[in-house]
């Protein structure tokens, strides 16, 4: 992934942990401020990317359609 390349990931249909554990593997392979962007549909992936997100050092944006939830990650 070049810089500031955006990646979506549909993660849709996952359940907790699944979307945060692709997500950090996902992030291993990107360069610092590479920008990945994740559907997820599982009820617990907003308090469970801010949190991922937080201890991990990388920035969070987020949103949310009709069925599902879209965060966009920063590696930081």
């Amino acid at each position: 992934m070049d810089s500031q390349t955006q990646d979506i990931l549909d993660y849709r249909g996952l359940k907790c942990p699944l979307p945060v554990l692709k997500a950090r593997r996902a992030l291993k392979q990107a360069q610092t401020g590479d920008i990945i962007t994740i559907w997820a549909d599982d009820p617990a992936s907003p308090l469970d990317m801010a949190h991922f997100c937080s201890t991990e050092g990388h920035s969070l944006s987020d949103s949310e359609e009709d069925s599902y939830f879209i965060f966009e990650i920063t590696k930081g």
